[in-house]
């Protein structure tokens, strides 16, 4: 069974910012699209390896941006530092629950969801995850959405500081935590601009010929010189 035609193959690729179909020079190389201007190419040079370092990196930093402080509120001289979980569980027991729940989907569940989605899309890349392409492509495209929001707790605290500066009544210190945290947002955004999701039908289609392609047996009745 022959595989399907494919546009690279015609010299030409599709541009991952707008999805128009460019033409790429004969020299090989990339060149601009022509209708957003963005660079486009065949595929991203080391893509897989470059996510790969990305994601450990941000799954890496997620350790201290959990553990170290993120925040500390002193209001009457009195205060102590506060780790994100230890915020999440202080609204919960005031009864701000909802409150609660926004700060932990943004600071726990989106960080994680992200650095386990890369690493699913990464071992299907690599063929060792039988997943559907379809299925996949849902899966990039919601990690690249929800990395945004990650961005909300670094919002809240820099208000927070700009705001809350009453000198000896009440003042509000970013703790290294933010920074950890901050490190963690934006590489996981910068492991999802690497990752190249037309790798993914690359190896769909690799895996779909080599299934399909037929074995070559030795015909029966044949001794081991060949003889029949």
């Amino acid at each position: 069974m022959t595989p399907h035609p494919k546009a690279r193959e015609g010299g030409r690729t599709c541009c991952l910012n707008c999805h128009w179909l460019v033409t790429l020079p004969r020299g090989g190389g990339g060149c601009r699209c022509d209708r957003c201007g963005g660079m486009v190419h065949q595929r991203i040079d080391g893509s897989v390896m470059l996510t790969w370092a990305m994601t450990i990196t941000g799954a890496l930093l997620l350790v201290p941006a959990n553990i170290l402080p993120i925040m500390t509120v002193i209001y009457l001289g009195s205060g102590e530092p506060s780790t994100i979980i230890g915020g999440v569980m202080q609204l919960y027991s005031v009864g701000l629950w909802g409150i609660a729940l926004i700060v932990f989907i943004a600071s726990i569940a989106v960080p994680v969801m992200k650095l386990v989605g890369l690493v699913l899309l990464l071992l299907q890349v690599q063929g060792r995850l039988p997943i559907e392409p379809s299925q996949s492509m849902k899966m990039y495209r919601i990690v690249a959405a929800i990395g945004r929001w990650s961005l909300l707790d670094l919002f809240m605290i820099s208000i927070l500081v700009a705001l809350v500066d009453m000198g000896t009544i009440a003042s509000v210190a970013a703790g290294p935590g933010s920074t950890a945290f901050a490190s963690v947002v934006v590489i996981t955004m910068v492991a999802v601009r690497c990752f190249d999701p037309r790798l993914i039908w690359d190896t769909y289609d690799e895996q779909r010929f080599e299934r399909s392609e037929p074995t070559i047996t030795e015909p029966l009745g044949k001794g081991a010189n060949g003889d029949a």
